[in-house]
């Protein structure tokens, strides 16, 4: 799958990219807050966005929201070390595809892409 990784810690995107390209999935993009998030996905049209919550300016659950405005059919799976019963609620509500907690495994992310399918 073609996937957008948004993340505000360039360390994150570099390790999330690996465990992707390793899974036969193909990165076509990076962004590091909202607005380039949501630049990136506008342009690029992945598949998949991989999107983290906390992040400077616009956080990840306003970026989900946009995305959604934008796309209603958009995948997208949320990063975070947040785990929250009244965000993960939240998330599923706008539209989340699912959610993948920090900090996380190689299988975290297989599990998290088996079920987009």
């Amino acid at each position: 799958m073609k996937v957008l990784i948004v993340d505000d810690n360039a360390g994150t995107r570099s390790m999330i990219k690996i465990i992707l390209e390793k899974t036969g999935h193909q990165v076509v993009g990076e962004a590091g807050d909202g607005e380039s998030a949501l630049k990136a996905f506008s342009d690029l049209r992945p598949e998949v966005v991989l999107l983290d919550i906390i992040m400077p300016g616009k956080s990840g659950l306003e970026v989900l929201e946009d995305i959604k405005k934008i796309d209603e059919t958009a995948k997208v799976i949320m990063v975070t070390a947040v785990d929250q019963d009244e965000i993960n609620s939240r998330l599923m509500g706008i539209g989340a595809a699912g959610v993948i907690y920090k900090p996380f495994s190689f299988d975290d992310f297989e599990r998290a892409f088996k079920r987009l399918k």
